[in-house]
């Protein structure tokens, strides 16, 4: 009868943000099919090549985040709040710092393909320029955003390893593509 009534649990603080979670992959979607997505896409060659992986990572690097906060809750290391903790601190360092890595990876590795197919690409300084720019504004994001679910769902008597991964991909594929629209604006500017 326990399993039931966990099984209960889990799907009853699951659902809502599911629901959430679908919403917001419309909005991002509808985001993604905008006249102005659009036409970055074909001022910036390749930019699709890299949006898969793009907003895959934004789940895997976050994601891992969160696992480790509510890890660190549920055993009583890290306190459900904003305070200066070790633990805490170094987590969402290491998390920025990958975050920011893999999104300039992307777009080199993204460049180097299209290089080797022979394939159109915008030039390697752009695609760069708008992984990293749209890195560190979804990586602040995220990170202050699921840091902030997840102390609220804990406080509030809610398992957050119930609600970190669809968080995570409803945040990161909001603003991943958010982001990125703003990425092309800047690098648009710039270059």
């Amino acid at each position: 009868m326990a399993a039931r009534q966990d099984a209960w649990r889990i799907y009853r603080e699951a659902l809502p943000i599911l629901v959430v979670s679908l919403a917001g992959g419309v909005f991002a979607g509808s985001v993604l099919g905008s006249d102005g997505m659009t036409a970055g896409f074909e001022r910036f060659p390749g930019l699709l090549l890299l949006l898969p992986a793009f907003l895959a990572t934004r789940g895997n690097v976050y994601g891992a985040l969160g696992a480790r906060i509510s890890s660190g809750l549920h055993q009583g290391m890290i306190d459900p709040e904003f305070s200066w903790d070790r633990r805490l601190v170094n987590a969402v360092a290491a998390s920025f710092i990958n975050g920011i890595g893999i999104s300039v990876f992307i777009g080199v590795l993204s460049w180097g393909i299209l290089q080797v197919l022979g394939r159109e690409s915008a030039r390697l300084v752009e695609l760069v320029g708008i992984m990293l720019v749209s890195g560190v504004l979804t990586s602040f994001t995220l990170i202050f955003g699921m840091l902030t679910l997840v102390f609220a769902s804990y406080e509030y008597g809610l398992d957050p390893d119930n609600l970190i991964g669809p968080i995570v991909t409803t945040l990161g594929d909001i603003f991943g593509v958010v982001f990125l629209f703003v990425a092309i604006t800047v690098v648009g500017v710039i270059f």
